[in-house]
């Protein structure tokens, strides 16, 4: 094998590929690289080619345009996920940011094609595609690649405050986190990847971890009202998300709960979750209604609240328990954020082989690096009279 060879197999062109930099979070990851000194790579469907050209040019960088007659700069068109994959191994990139939804089966074919030596993040926060790019965690230490997956606001912004409220501390008894993203819309449709993400949310169901075990839950249990550090006030109730996994392997506490905003609060919507999500969890049905759902219109929408949170309970078997909180912004301008840091500092070396969730990887750190900010008041005293944190 040649040096240049072993070159280019290691993910060394330096360069940065954002699959799916047409749409709001991939087009703002790319800015954020480009604002660094750092070579992003637009890739994205013939749809939205033009916009990204023009884009690319704007950053003085490419484009790659996918699913059309004409690929890249003229030349055969990479069609299909299994066709990004083969142009991912032929370039070598050194990292891949994958954008573009339906993770469960999308991420580890583009994870397979980083390697050996390359690097790839995604956006994956569902308890279908997480625990399966975890589970490439053997097979990406021996390739020398560095997987990271929930490189988003909800994973990192209730995993970083985990970390912070145990560090030191032996492993807590219980732990709740609440992910409180706040989100302005613009008007357009749902889109495919939202759609998929929500109906598979109903027919996962609820999901909490006890005695250490992953368990089943009713979807929108553990109804939370929350009163934020500014004031404002939110719901949010329990959801499958990836928050939980990230929670659980940053405390190694046996009794995790997690809730979100964006899981259905009302009582009625609570009562007809379950039902729905069976009928939902039928193959033809669930197309059907990812179909529909993908074309339905939002209207813009500002965000519901000044900011986004992150939020965490830890309880000892002591009693004694730790809050904190942390703040970030628009909940997807974050996430674009965290994506461009984590994609930055794999690029530049700082990741280690393996598959991680991105506080498990850099640190709680990463969380500020990004845009937030913690908010840790020593609260450590014995929980309140009736706390359920389990």
């Amino acid at each position: 094998m040649t040096d240049t060879t072993h070159s280019a197999r290691s993910g060394e062109t330096g360069e940065i590929w954002i699959l799916g930099a047409g749409g709001r979070i991939g087009g703002a990851v790319a800015a954020h690289l480009a604002a660094q000194g750092l070579r992003p790579v637009l890739v994205g469907r013939e749809s939205s080619g033009d916009r990204l050209r023009d884009t690319a040019a704007d950053l003085g960088t490419r484009a790659v345009v996918v699913d059309g007659a004409h690929g890249a700069n003229g030349a055969n068109g990479i069609d299909g996920i299994d066709g990004i994959a083969a142009e991912i191994s032929r370039q070598r990139p050194a990292v891949v940011f994958n954008g573009i939804g339906n993770y469960a089966e999308t991420a580890p074919v583009l994870a397979r094609a980083c390697m050996p030596g390359g690097h790839y993040l995604d956006l994956a926060a569902d308890l279908t595609a997480v625990p399966r790019l975890l589970g490439l965690h053997q097979e990406a230490e021996r390739a020398g690649s560095t997987l990271v997956t929930g490189s988003g606001f909800g994973v990192l912004a209730t995993e970083a405050v985990v970390i912070r409220l145990c560090e030191g501390r032996p492993a807590p008894a219980a732990v709740r986190v609440d992910a409180l993203a706040s989100v302005s819309l613009a008007a357009g449709v749902v889109g495919g990847a939202f759609a998929a993400s929500m109906i598979d949310t109903l027919a996962t169901g609820g999901r909490r971890y006890s005695d250490g075990r992953m368990v089943t839950s009713r979807l929108g249990a553990d109804l939370q009202k929350l009163t934020l550090p500014d004031g404002q006030r939110a719901k949010s109730a329990g959801a499958p998300t990836a928050e939980l996994i990230a929670a659980q392997r940053a405390s190694k506490a046996p009794s995790v709960t997690v809730t979100t905003g964006m899981a259905p609060p009302s009582p009625v919507m609570r009562a007809l979750a379950p039902p729905a999500g069976k009928l939902l969890s039928v193959g033809p049905l669930r197309r059907f209604a990812v179909g529909q759902m993908a074309k339905a219109k939002m209207k813009e929408t500002p965000r519901p609240r000044r900011h986004s949170w992150g939020h965490a309970v830890v309880t000892w078997s002591d009693g004694t328990h730790r809050e904190g909180w942390l703040r970030a912004d628009d909940g997807m301008d974050y996430t674009a954020s965290v994506a461009a840091a984590v994609a930055a500092r794999l690029a530049r070396g700082e990741g280690r082989p393996g598959a991680y969730t991105p506080g498990a990887l850099f640190g709680a750190d990463l969380a500020e690096q990004a845009g937030g900010q913690f908010l840790l008041p020593d609260m450590t005293h014995p929980a309140p009279d009736g706390a359920a944190l389990g």
